[in-house]
C-alpha cells in the first residue's frame, strides 16, 4: 500500500506543473494568489517536496480544479466534466479536458474591444493548435502578422515567440490545444477527388 501512496504523491508534481503551464501563469503568480513561497511552489513541481493538504487546498483553488484531481483520486463513475470557466486578463477560458499532461483543451473567449491589446509576445515549451469558432483572431507568430476568421485553424511551436488577441471591435471564440513539448495535434484526413 506504500508503494501505491508513493506513486501517487511521486505524480502531483508533474501534474501541478501542466496545470500551472496550461493555465498560462508563472510561478510568481501563482505565489502570490496562493501564499505559497516560489521556492516551495517549484519544489513541489518538481518533486523534492511531498505534498500535503495545506498546500493542495490553496493550489486546487487557484486552479480551479477538484482536490482528486490534483492527486489522480480513482473515477467516480460519472463521465461528465464540469468545466469550470477562469477570468485572467480580460478573457475567459474554459478548459475541456480533466487530466493535466498530454495535450489540453480549452475553449477562449475574448470579449469585444474598442480599442486593440497591445501585443505582448511570449514563448514557452509545448506546441498549440488554434481553431477559432467566431470572431476574428489576430495572431503574431514571430515576423507573420496573421487574421484568423472562423472555422480557420494554424498549429505551432510554441518556442517561437507568439500573441494572440481580437482583430476587431467584435468578441472572439476559439478553441485551443496545448501540448507538452514534442507532442502535436494531429488531423487525418483522407483525400477523395471529386466525381
Amino acid at each position: 500500500m506504500t508503494d501505491e501512496f508513493d506513486a501517487v504523491l511521486d505524480a502531483v508534481g508533474p501534474r501541478l506543473r501542466e496545470l500551472r503551464r496550461g493555465s498560462g501563469m508563472t510561478l510568481a503568480e501563482l505565489s502570490e494568489s496562493t501564499g505559497i513561497s516560489v521556492s516551495t511552489l517549484s519544489r513541489l513541481e518538481s518533486g523534492l517536496r511531498r505534498p500535503n493538504l495545506e498546500l493542495l487546498l490553496p493550489l486546487a483553488k487557484a486552479y480551479r480544479v477538484p482536490l482528486d484531481e490534483l492527486v489522480n483520486a480513482p473515477p467516480s463513475g460519472d463521465p461528465r466534466v464540469y468545466p469550470r470557466p477562469v477570468r485572467r486578463w480580460g478573457m475567459t477560458v474554459i478548459p475541456l479536458t480533466r487530466r493535466p499532461g498530454g495535450l489540453q483543451a480549452f475553449k477562449h473567449i475574448l470579449p469585444a474591444r474598442e480599442t486593440p491589446a497591445e501585443p505582448d509576445l511570449r514563448s514557452h515549451e509545448g506546441y498549440h493548435w488554434l481553431y477559432v469558432l467566431n470572431g476574428r483572431l489576430r495572431l503574431i507568430l514571430g515576423d507573420r502578422d496573421l487574421v484568423l476568421t472562423a472555422g480557420e485553424v494554424v498549429e505551432f511551436d510554441t518556442h517561437l515567440p507568439h500573441w494572440f488577441g481580437s482583430a476587431g471591435p467584435e468578441p472572439v471564440e476559439y478553441l485551443s490545444i496545448l501540448g507538452p513539448q514534442g507532442e502535436r495535434f494531429h488531423v487525418r484526413a483522407r483525400y477523395r477527388p471529386a466525381r
